[in-house]
């Protein structure tokens, strides 16, 4: 007869927290759920837990919060006390939320903190700002914050445990920030018709997306396509416990980018360009496969 293992009250309360986090990206995103089934076990279990505390935040700014009834300045409130709570469960070890306990074990685990989660919750909190972006710089920083910086808290866990030089983790980091870049620029485009229609948000600098012309958005497709390209250059020296996966995520923003740019440009501002769920797992299945057979 197999011996039951006992679990302390924290490794089960933690175990628990992983599982919450693990549901969380199941339910709400088909892409990066399917493609996270991709990585090696350990490694899944800390994305999900990043995933989740992302998650929750961009519903604290764009989703449940608002339908909710929540003002604006509730929102800001609620947002500053899950940064409060996230950077106490960093040093603490714990947290009363199940999902910034989890993400503050992976935080930790994998050596990063504040410096990834500031910038962070700084994105997430100039998204309850009225105000266009003015210039390239603001635009860079915003990005950097929403997107670049939950890429290498990805790397972060990738990297764990690896050795590699200095020069290696740069060049790394410099891939994971563009990927990061172009799937947030990508998401901008596609989201337009509700980010400009419904919340009022113009991401672009001197586009006004009411009267953006082909000219333009083949401009800021050609950017998201150098960002993808530079990306894909370092996927193939990734460790094999991520490579696959992040293959497949590269692959599923390539297609929606190619997508995105066969649309007209009018037809944005009412239609949200999809990957259908055949062709997401057909990316997949193509990821799983050797290198030599692609």
């Amino acid at each position: 007869m197999a011996k039951r293992v006992v679990l302390s009250d924290l490794s089960l309360y933690s175990f628990v927290a992983h599982r919450s986090s693990s549901r969380i990206i199941r339910d709400y995103s088909t892409s990066f759920g399917l493609a996270s089934r991709l990585l090696s076990a350990g490694i899944r279990t800390r994305v999900e837990d990043i995933y989740a505390l992302v998650r929750v935040a961009d519903e604290v700014v764009d989703g449940a919060a608002e339908q909710a009834g929540l003002g604006l300045d509730r929102q800001r409130a609620l947002l500053d006390a899950l940064e409060a709570e996230t950077n106490a469960a960093l040093e603490d070890g714990y947290s009363t939320n199940l999902v910034v306990h989890a993400f503050a074990i992976t935080a930790r685990d994998s050596g990063f903190g504040a410096e990834l989660t500031a910038p962070f919750f700084a994105s997430m909190r100039r998204d309850l700002s009225p105000l266009d972006f003015t210039d390239a710089q603001e635009l860079a920083d915003y990005i950097y914050g929403s997107a670049e910086v939950v890429g290498l808290m990805c790397l972060a866990v990738f990297l764990r445990d690896q050795p590699i030089s200095e020069a290696e983790r740069l060049r790394f980091d410099a891939g994971a920030r563009r990927l990061g870049a172009a799937f947030q620029k990508i998401n901008f485009l596609r989201d337009l018709a509700t980010d400009w229609t419904t919340l009022g948000r113009s991401y672009f600098p001197g586009v006004d997306p009411a009267t953006l012309t082909e000219e333009q958005k083949l401009e800021l497709v050609s950017d998201i396509e150098r960002d993808l390209d530079a990306a894909g250059s370092v996927i193939p020296d990734l460790p094999a416990g991520c490579r696959r996966a992040v293959a497949a995520a590269h692959g599923l923003f390539s297609v929606l980018t190619e997508r995105v740019k066969a649309t007209p440009a009018a037809e944005l501002l009412s239609t949200r360009v999809r990957v259908s769920t055949r062709t997401k797992l057909t990316i997949l299945a193509r990821s799983m496969m050797p290198a030599r057979a692609l």
